[in-house]
């Protein structure tokens, strides 16, 4: 019987770092507060050439690069974001078309002709759904490959109570037959509903709002911003209801009694890397006929022996590159999967045929909760990783060159040693041009 699930996997984190204990220092919070109690440590930052794209094509040719992979034969680039760069023109053209130009000595131009290209959306589970479509594909058509890529860059007003869960970056999965990587089950737990936990709407001002503005321009305009709309509280209980729903879900169509109980690593979108652990007691707490009725019952839970040694087992592993790194949106519980998949390979555990379970959340709002089997050929992919390695080797910033880069008062790079993809310009004058975007590989 043919097995379909992701077959090889990378990833790409920006170079520039902002400590989190800086943050709290200069916003008047205890850096413990953010440290020990929500796990955060480092918060990653685009510079300034760099976007949602250049993160995807990073990823992308790292992908191609590390595993040898001829980019003719992928037949699917599916890119889950919700960073996107134009309201029409899908993000992920231009992710392919830097990756094609740099592919063009070795493998000829237009690499990417024949393949399928495009952005799904649906806040931070966006490439979840890039990767349920992608799953699809290969499984009506066995012989072909897919690309799912997940990239995003988490930004929040400054001084905002989401400032500090800031983040970004980028995975990409190889989706095929016969994976090397993780099986994936097809059975699909999915809850949705349709809520205003945290959205990024049209901005309505007049004209009378912007004195500079020229004569041509409407009375009304509508401006989008990379920040959201959010409240934080209430996206945390419609978290919770959406995985339970659809664990709920899951369950029904696997007749299974506490299938979390088999999985070797709970995998879940961290907004921030405690996230997933704290909204699982209620699951947990159901699934042992605990009682959850009130707060106070709900902190006995999780402060209770029984339940930090199953998070120690079973979730912790997963949480440590969110620590380091912050949200990625679409991207963060892919990088929980490999945060935890590289930790076990460090330790030289076996993970050959164990069962890990997916948790994914978007907001606005849907849950999808998934399965995979982790294949014998594991190590082979995740030793190209040195995911912690990576991390490592970024540039720390100070919080004034912080607050610039998000006001974007830069006008160029922080890193001075950038190598890698970067925007160069951005079309300002040709009226069939504006804002068209243009891309380099800085070498």
């Amino acid at each position: 019987m043919t097995k379909f699930g992701v077959d090889a996997a990378s990833f790409y984190v920006p170079s520039l770092y902002l400590e989190i204990k800086d943050l709290a220092e200069k916003r008047g919070i205890e850096p413990a507060k953010l440290e020990k109690g929500l796990g955060l440590q480092k918060m990653a930052l685009p510079d300034v050439h760099e976007d949602a794209a250049t993160f995807a094509a990073e990823a992308l040719l790292k992908l191609i690069q590390d595993y040898n992979l001829n980019p003719k034969e992928i037949s699917r680039v599916y890119l889950g974001t919700e960073s996107s760069l134009d309201a029409a023109k899908p993000t992920a053209t231009y992710a392919v078309q830097m990756v094609e130009e740099f592919l063009t000595e070795e493998f000829g131009e237009r690499v990417f002709k024949h393949c399928d290209v495009v952005d799904m959306t649906f806040a931070c589970i966006g490439a979840v759904d890039a990767l349920h479509n992608a799953l699809d594909f290969v499984r009506a058509n066995p012989t072909k490959k897919a690309v799912v890529i997940a990239s995003d860059y988490a930004k929040y007003e400054l001084a905002s109570s989401g400032e500090y869960t800031q983040g970004g970056g980028a995975v990409a999965l190889l989706v095929s037959a016969n994976p090397k990587l993780i099986e994936i089950d097809n059975n699909w737990g999915v809850a949705t509903e349709s809520v205003f936990d945290f959205f990024k709407p049209r901005r309505h001002f007049s004209k009378g709002d912007f004195p500079t503005a020229p004569e041509n321009f409407p009375d009304k305009i509508e401006v989008f911003t990379d920040e959201p709309v959010f409240d934080g509280q209430y996206s945390n209980v419609c978290y919770q209801d959406r995985i339970r729903e659809a664990y709920e879900h899951y369950k029904e169509q696997t007749f299974t009694v506490r299938p979390y109980e088999n999985w070797r690593y709970l995998i879940f979108h961290l907004p921030y890397a405690f996230h997933g652990k704290r909204v699982f007691t209620e699951i947990y707490s159901l699934e042992n006929h605990l009682d959850y009725s009130d707060a106070e019952k709900q902190k006995a839970i999780a402060k209770s022996e029984d339940y930090i040694n199953f998070i120690n087992e079973k979730i912790e592993k997963s949480q440590r590159a969110s620590s380091e790194i912050g949200n990625m949106y679409t991207a963060s519980i892919f990088m929980a999967l490999l945060s935890a998949l590289q930790t076990s390979f460090s330790e030289n555990e076996d993970l050959s045929e164990k069962e890990i379970g997916f948790l994914a959340y978007g907001s606005g709002s849907k849950s999808k909760v998934f399965v995979g089997k982790v294949s014998p050929e594991w190590k082979s992919i995740v030793e190209k990783w040195n995911l912690f390695e990576e991390l490592k080797n970024r540039l720390p910033i100070d919080f004034e060159t912080y607050e610039k880069l998000h006001r974007k008062q830069l006008d160029f790079s922080v890193n001075q040693n950038y190598k890698g993809f970067g925007l160069t310009r951005i079309e300002k004058e040709s009226p069939v041009l504006k804002g068209a975007r243009y891309y380099s590989y800085q070498k």
